[in-house]
C-alpha cells in the first residue's frame, strides 16, 4: 500500500496563470508560500523563518474557481497529489520540476475582507476535484447558499 497525498497551508505567490485546452479543459498554475516560523534556540542562536514555494496545478471546475476568485496574497488550503514530470531544454539538457496536483481547495478568508484577514475571522469555503470531468462538487463549508461563490 502506499499514499501520494500533500496538505498545504500558505499564500498564493501570483495571480493563477490559465488556460483553456482543447475541448475545453481549463488548467490553473500558481505558486503557493508556506513558511515554517523562526525560533530562538535555548543558547540564543536565532533560527530565521524557512519559506517554501510550491508549484499547483488545478484542472477543469477547480481551475475555474482559481481564475475568479484566486489572486496573489489569497490564503488557501490544499490537498492534493505530489507529481514530478521532466522535459528537456532547447539546449538537450533533461530538466525536472515538481508539482501539486490539486484534489481539494478551500478559499481561507472572507470574501469581503482584505487579503491579509486572520484566519481565526475565515469562513472557509471549500472546492473538491470533480469525479466526473463534466464539473466539480462544491464540499464542507457553510451550508448557506450565501455563502457560495457561484
Amino acid at each position: 500500500m502506499s499514499v501520494n497525498k500533500v496538505i498545504l497551508i500558505g499564500n498564493v505567490g501570483k495571480d493563477p496563470d490559465v488556460r483553456y485546452l482543447e475541448n475545453n479543459v481549463c488548467v490553473a498554475n500558481f505558486t503557493l508560500a508556506t513558511t515554517e516560523r523562526g525560533y530562538t534556540t535555548q543558547s540564543g542562536v536565532q533560527i530565521p523563518d524557512k519559506t517554501e514555494w510550491h508549484n499547483i496545478v488545478a484542472w477543469r471546475g477547480l481551475a475555474e474557481i482559481a481564475e475568479k476568485y484566486v489572486r496573489k496574497g489569497t490564503q488557501l488550503y490544499i490537498e492534493g497529489k505530489i507529481r514530478t514530470r521532466s522535459w528537456e531544454d532547447q539546449n538537450k539538457i533533461r530538466r525536472y520540476t515538481t508539482e501539486i496536483y490539486v484534489d481539494n481547495m478551500e478559499l481561507l478568508g472572507r470574501r469581503d475582507a482584505p487579503q491579509a484577514a486572520a484566519p481565526t475571522q475565515a469562513q472557509p469555503q471549500s472546492y473538491q476535484a470533480p469525479s466526473n470531468p463534466a464539473g466539480f462538487a462544491p464540499t464542507g463549508g457553510n451550508s448557506s447558499d450565501d455563502d457560495l461563490p457561484f
